[in-house]
């Protein structure tokens, strides 16, 4: 037998063997796929427990808001435990996620189980719920809004640069760091602010049942422990997961140990551009100075 013979049978082999591996491969990937299918049929095809996780800083999430209109419309759901970590986020991103809330509770219950910050916009999203539980150390309210700037302009003189913006009135693109706060525009920014404020404000009294001089006097943008917003009613209860299924089965008569199936709110697969994006965005500059717009959020040592 000729050398190029031997080399030619031993491609053959090799050959062979590389075709059986990628059957067992594909079939080793088409059992997990079939069993992963058969677990989640077998939750979401019978009367279960949506949980939805919020984290992180919030923003307007189209996903989000359309991964919880379809739990609304899911008869096979029959309630909703709303999972939220977060300091908090956009204004919009609050209000939106609020919304989405109610729309759900409109048609079944939704309780919300606050983790180690629920703050601001994440507190807004939380009173939507039909019942909050928190931890006692868990770090709530911050019932407010701000609008940040910046003046540079000292800066910029000592440095020699002068700033010159050519805009249709004196209230165009301001506050702004390149130009001093005049009264006009500090007045108009705290006017909206306040704006804000008062919807905010409104949402809490309307969903906890305040007056409206209570309201304003627990929305002083101050943060609560779990401990102290039990206290001023602002949460129902301390506790988590298992007590918000507890209340669940006692107050709402839902049948003991329905499993639980998370809501999936990422991008559908291939739209995967918008959170590198987001990642590599997060990598290098704070979140915080990325959003735009009217912020409801709260960090240890902000202003």
């Amino acid at each position: 037998m000729t050398p190029d013979s031997d080399i030619l049978i031993d491609r053959r082999r090799l050959a062979r063997r590389l075709a059986l591996w990628r059957i067992v491969a594909i079939v080793a990937l088409a059992a997990v796929a079939v069993v992963a299918v058969g677990r989640f049929d077998t939750i979401t095809g019978r009367d279960h427990l949506a949980r939805v996780t919020i984290d992180g800083i919030i923003v307007d999430d189209p996903d989000i808001v359309a991964a919880l209109a379809e739990v609304a419309e899911d008869s096979r759901v029959k309630a909703l435990i709303v999972r939220i970590d977060s300091p908090g986020g956009t204004f919009v991103g609050g209000e939106t996620l609020y919304r989405a809330l109610r729309e759900v509770a409109e048609g079944k219950p939704v309780v919300a189980v606050l983790g180690t910050v629920a703050t601001s916009a994440a507190y807004m999203a939380a009173v939507a719920t039909d019942r909050i539980f928190a931890r006692q150390g868990t770090i709530t309210g911050s019932i407010g809004v701000m609008m940040q700037t910046a003046d540079m302009t000292g800066l910029l003189d000592k440095l020699g640069i002068s700033a010159e913006a050519i805009k249709s009135g004196p209230l165009k693109a301001a506050p702004s760091p390149l130009e001093p706060l005049t009264d006009e525009v500090r007045a108009a920014t705290q006017a909206i602010v306040d704006d804000m404020h008062a919807l905010f404000t409104d949402m809490v009294a309307e969903r906890r049942g305040f007056d409206a001089a209570r309201a304003r006097r627990l929305a002083d943008g101050r943060v609560y422990s779990g401990r102290q917003a039990l206290e001023h009613d602002l949460i129902d209860a301390i506790g988590g997961e298992a007590e918000a299924r507890a209340w669940l089965v006692a107050e709402r008569g839902l049948p003991e140990g329905l499993p639980v199936s998370d809501v999936d709110t990422e991008p559908e697969f291939g739209e995967w551009f918008p959170g590198v994006r987001s990642l590599t965005r997060n990598m290098l500059l704070s979140e915080r100075l990325t959003l735009d717009g009217l912020i409801s959020v709260w960090h240890l040592g902000s202003r």
